[in-house]
């Protein structure tokens, strides 16, 4: 055997589906605050695009930090 640690499906089942929840609603507050944000300040359709990048950027921060973090509450591995 490898190191002798087996996989806790409970807990990755748990940490992926909390992140496609949240993953969901962080991506549809960023597209929906850059058109709400270009709608504003009359943007376009250049400046919408541009600030869905940096907000799909923020959104990718934000998933990273909550894997990151819940991984360390909900362990994937654990002693055989």
């Amino acid at each position: 055997m490898a190191t002798g640690r087996r996989i806790n499906w409970l807990n990755v089942s748990t940490v992926v589906s909390a992140a496609i929840l949240i993953g969901a609603e962080v991506f549809g507050a960023a597209f929906a605050g850059s058109w709400a944000l270009a709608t504003l300040f009359d943007l376009g359709t250049t400046g919408q695009r541009i600030l869905d990048g940096a907000f799909v950027l923020v959104g990718l921060l934000v998933m990273a930090r909550f894997i990151n973090n819940a991984h360390r509450i909900e362990p994937f591995t654990k002693r055989a």
